[in-house]
């Protein structure tokens, strides 16, 4: 729902200009209500340019909030958009020290009230924790959306210690978000010279990510699980099961020693009021009750709220996409871990999983290299956007599986599975990858949760070592939380495998994993009902106006792959055109498309290859920019090789061009 009218008239300003103590000057657009009252500010810090990227979402949220008497500040962080400076990389220390300082500048403004929130998703919702835990003493809560507290074991790089393809398509949306030109409607004529600097700085983040393949202090830096009770300000935090980042709720609502609430939906990588697919909420004013209670003292009765409030997806077949809405309810906690939640052990019998342990036969797997194709992607963008896991049966068919017999009842699961294995490999060096799946009675299989592990890393993500070859070694692996109900009827599969391509990059060679039958456990959170789930209620989801907008070019999105029967190669392509559109209110044209293309042979790791493919376009006053980046990951037993190209345009003309080839050594990814 559209909301038209508020308590208080906007007053939008763009620019606000920051000087920060060392002379950079930090761009913001700042949305504040027309009252002679002192109010409170929210700041949010992005990359990814205020006036042109994120301006749909901005001006949906913004000027909401703005007309219920809370100010918003969106800043171009240093580097990025209209702000001076460079970005060197993500989550740096200088970006943190920033924020206290930002955040010191407005609340001295003499229009605030002294308090401070600060919020954000993906990136804003990361430096917002980061920035938190340095206690600047404005700041009193922050609400962070699709974040993480640990950069290495819960971001876009690595997961379980393999490496992630998303890693390299993330690099290289970031070569092309560095490699932008400011706005000369509001730098002026300083725009060119700010982008040739700017374009003269660029280079791939893959180099430096690469080079950190186990958990240093490259990652430990901005990761605030290395010590949570530095965050003492209110924290909320709220995902989505089809966002990659829902771990960090949970683990957040166990750790932070202050105040704190937790809400996990049915989205994706987006805000809880926007998007598809549902069913959304009434985000905002959850939003506003937060900042009403914590930056203006107003008892709104928002932590009389269950502490932890989460949608138990119901019973639905797989599908690439889900619109308009998931299947489920809403449930709560009120306290994480839950005392009411029963772990209930597992043992993996040759004869499926069982409540007592059955020794007997060696059970092995060896999965081609084209095993995970129909897992989806590491990260959902929502929509229409085919990135979900479609029926497993193939995957299952590749995996060593344990099914139950036919539930007698309906069967809830809320948290983390978690397995104990003991097993034997035939390599040193094998990834695994473990998949909890809802079994229909015609043998539907849908994915419910999954966890992966580089076995190398078996004991510590800091001090990998080799797999002993033939000799029986235990395994701890967690599995991603999750919430669903699995009705009466159908069975729950455990299916183990050792490659999960496209998502992980795999491992040399292929490998033979072997279980022995009742060896091994499977400890799965059983949840029962509660009263309490009746008390989760959220309003209807709210949004500003949206910005006045001329689509030019409508966008689409695809997943198509390919196999090769004759050769066993298989090819999977995913593109996401997102059109062209001009933003009316400040004659703004922008368009943008990316690609990504795996490959690989079912018998040959070390055939897989990915390239990936951005393009950004933007007009604005005397502007007409695009930038273009490959980048080329491959790799052989002993380096990945890495290759990038960036291309700047202006008006068709090629302006700048910078590219790399690098050889890293696999530090056992």
């Amino acid at each position: 729902m559209v909301r038209t009218e508020f308590p208080f008239p906007v007053e939008t300003v763009d620019p606000l200009w920051i000087k920060l103590a060392d002379g950079t000057r930090i761009a913001v657009t700042l949305w504040r209500p027309r009252t002679d009252a002192k109010v409170p500010v929210v700041v949010e810090m992005v990359p990814y340019r205020r006036r042109d990227g994120t301006v749909a979402r901005d001006i949906d949220i913004n000027p909401w909030l703005a007309g219920h008497g809370i100010a918003c500040a969106r800043i171009d962080i240093r580097g990025s958009g209209d702000s001076g400076g460079d970005l060197a990389d993500e989550y740096l220390p200088r970006e943190q020290e920033d924020g206290c300082e930002i955040i010191a500048h407005l609340a001295a403004q003499s229009w605030c009230n002294g308090n401070v929130g600060m919020t954000g998703i993906s990136w804003g919702g990361f430096n917002a924790l980061q920035v938190a835990a340095r206690r600047p003493p404005a700041l009193k809560a922050i609400i962070a959306n699709c974040a993480t507290d640990d950069r290495y074991a819960d971001d876009i790089h690595y997961m379980g210690g393999a490496l992630l393809t998303e890693q390299e398509m993330w690099s290289n949306f970031m070569l092309v978000k560095k490699a932008m030109a400011p706005d000369p409607q509001i730098v002026g004529d300083a725009w060119r010279d700010m982008w040739m600097s700017r374009l003269a700085a660029t280079s791939s983040l893959s180099e430096v990510w690469l080079a950190h393949q186990r958990r240093d202090d490259y990652w430990r830096q901005g990761s605030v699980c290395e010590d949570f009770s530095a965050i003492e300000c209110a924290v909320m935090a709220v995902c989505g099961w089809e966002d990659s980042y829902s771990n960090f709720v949970p683990r957040l609502l166990e750790h932070l020693p202050g105040p704190k609430l937790g809400i996990v939906g049915p989205w994706s990588h987006t805000y809880p009021c926007r998007g598809a697919p549902g069913p959304l909420i009434g985000y905002l004013q959850e939003a506003l009750r937060w900042w009403r209670h914590w930056l203006r003292g107003e008892d709104t009765g928002i932590m009389d709220e269950p502490l932890y409030r989460v949608w138990l997806t119901g019973e639905e077949r797989p599908q690439p996409f889900y619109l308009p809405d998931h299947a489920g309810s809403w449930a709560a906690e009120d306290q994480w871990p839950s005392p009411r939640i029963e772990r209930r052990a597992l043992y993996l019998n040759a004869a499926g999983l069982g409540n007592e342990p059955e020794p007997g036969a060696l059970l092995s797997v060896c999965s081609p290299a084209t095993a995970g194709r129909d897992c989806g992607r590491w990260g959902g963008y929502g929509g229409s956007c085919p990135d979900m896991p479609i029926d497993q049966r193939r995957e299952d068919g590749m995996a060593l599986c344990f099914d139950t017999l036919p539930l007698d009842d309906d069967l809830a699961f809320l948290g983390a599975p978690e397995l104990d294995l003991l097993v034997t490999v035939d390599q040193p060096h094998v990834n695994l990858a473990a998949r909890l799946c809802d079994v229909y009675s015609d043998g539907t299989s849908a994915l419910m949760t999954y966890g992966v592990l580089n076995l190398s890393h078996r004991d510590s993500h800091e001090h990998p070592t080799p797999c002993p070859v033939g000799t029986p070694f235990h395994v701890r692996l967690r599995l991603n939380d999750f919430a669903r109900t699995v009705p009466k009827g159908h069975r729950i599969r455990l299916a183990l495998a050792n490659q999960h391509w496209p998502i992980l990059w795999p491992q040399p060679k292929l490998s033979t994993l072997s279980v022995a039958s009742g060896d091994s456990t499977v400890m799965l959170p059983v949840r029962p009902s509660s009263p309490r789930d009746r008390d989760v209620r959220f309003g209807p989801a709210e949004t500003a106006p949206p910005i006045p907008t001329t689509i030019l070019n409508e966008g689409f999105d695809s997943r198509i792959v390919t196999d090769d029967v004759g050769s066993g190669a298989q090819t999977i392509a995913l593109t996401s055109d997102h059109g062209s559109r001009h933003y009316d209110d400040r004659a703004i044209t922008v368009s943008s498309a990316n690609s990504d293309t795996m490959s690989i042979h079912a018998a040959d790791p070390l055939s897989a290859k990915l390239v990936t493919e951005y393009r950004w376009a933007i007009a604005s006053g005397d502007a007409d920019t695009e930038a273009t980046a490959v980048t080329e990951l491959t790799s052989d037993e002993t380096h990945f090789n890495l290759s990038w190209r960036l291309e700047a345009r202006e008006r068709g003309t090629l302006v700048h061009s910078a590219s790399a080839t690098r050889r890293i050594r696999r530090d056992f990814a």
